[in-house]
């Protein structure tokens, strides 16, 4: 406990210096060290299966071969059936055995949003950070970008100091 504030104080004492907040699932940095973000980017952090309605069948393969309970049988209506199945994109996990296992190709498998990362500009100097989506998943993924990111403005900077947060 106590690691942002401890980053905040070292930044408040360092000077012009580099931090990383890499408590992704729950960022808090931000809040002491007020940034003013300078880049923005968004996090492809992994998949989503989403039905396209038009296609489905309602067979209830997708159903049957998900182990995360995310198919639901009362999606939108095609003019061939009237109840389709849909994917709750809260519960999807985004492994795709749906999609592999659709005899109808009805199943969307995409990269989906996971959340934002920033680069940022403090009293103290630059911060990066990152906003994980609402049940976003693969956040060592984001952490390392963080890191990667964190490590590449100290070169630019000349090989100043990084304060890793999380």
């Amino acid at each position: 406990t106590g690691k942002t504030t401890m980053v905040a104080s070292f930044a408040s004492l360092t000077g012009e210096l580099v931090m990383a907040d890499c408590d992704v699932d729950a960022a808090d940095l931000h809040l002491l060290l007020q940034p003013r973000i300078q880049r923005r980017a968004e996090f492809v952090g992994g998949s989503q299966a989403r039905v396209r309605s038009g296609h489905c069948t309602a067979c209830g393969k997708c159903l049957q071969v998900c182990r995360f309970d995310a198919v639901y049988h009362d999606g939108p209506g095609n003019g061939i059936m009237a109840a389709t199945y849909r994917v709750d994109a809260f519960a999807c996990e985004g492994c795709g055995v749906c999609a592999w296992f659709c005899p109808d190709n009805a199943i969307e498998f995409a990269p989906a949003s996971g959340g934002e990362w920033y680069v940022s500009s403090t009293r103290y100097g630059a911060l990066v950070h990152a906003r994980l989506g609402l049940a976003g998943a693969n956040s060592g993924k984001l952490v390392g970008i963080l890191r990667q990111e964190a490590r590449a403005i100290a070169r630019e900077r000349g090989g100043g100091l990084v304060l890793i947060d999380g």
